[in-house]
């Protein structure tokens, strides 16, 4: 994957040939334990949702490296660089390791490779678009219809188009219930959401 730092992207995989990525509650939350440890000093986390065979994760990438210390003995500091995909790979390692030890199993969880779309730079994307009884249709003329909402969208909608639930907040495992104020997490920046214009619909 490439990154630049700067940048709004839209960050997916699913289960190798759509198998489950979570058995159990406890399996959502220590994924998102780890998002917290390794996406969050990289990105803003703008909007994520977990399903049970894919994820999504909207983040704004601040920093494309960062500097870890380790204590390797009393009188010595071990200072290393990890890059950001290298924390996304470490992200799905270790989460693998525990399922396979969970669940007694061996191979691949995740499909090979992960994908990110950047969603602000001109080059490279397509224009905005969005569903109408017509199909498809591109429109940058209005802020609702801008890409990055597109996106938030998309990823909040998840659920509700699975056919997991009837409403976005009724879903547990994404960033709906934070924005509709029914929960208070931690794990979004709320700033940086406004920045680009994103918000829930009211209708949740």
């Amino acid at each position: 994957m490439q990154f630049e730092a700067g940048h709004l992207y839209h960050i997916f995989n699913r289960g190798n040939n759509s198998q489950k990525l979570f058995f159990s509650r406890e399996n959502y939350l220590f994924f998102l334990e780890k998002i917290r440890k390794h996406i969050a000093p990289h990105a803003d986390i703008l909007a994520w949702c977990l399903m049970p065979n894919h994820f999504h994760l909207m983040v704004h990438v601040n920093h494309l490296q960062i500097e870890l210390s380790e204590q390797v003995t009393l009188s010595h500091l071990l200072t290393k660089t990890r890059s950001f995909n290298d924390s996304i790979s470490i992200l799905l390692r270790s989460y693998t390791r525990a399922i396979q030890k969970q669940e007694n199993r061996t191979g691949s969880l995740f499909q090979n490779r992960t994908k990110a779309l950047c969603l602000t730079q001109t080059d490279g994307i397509s224009p905005a678009w969005f569903q109408s009884k017509y199909g498809a249709m591109i429109h940058v003329d209005y802020p609702e219809k801008a890409y990055p909402q597109v996106c938030f969208d998309y990823i909040h909608a998840n659920p509700v188009k699975d056919g997991l639930v009837k409403k976005i907040t009724d879903w547990e495992f994404s960033s709906a219930l934070d924005y509709s104020g029914e929960r208070n997490g931690k794990l979004i920046n709320r700033n940086r959401t406004t920045e680009f214009g994103c918000k829930l619909p009211l209708s949740g």
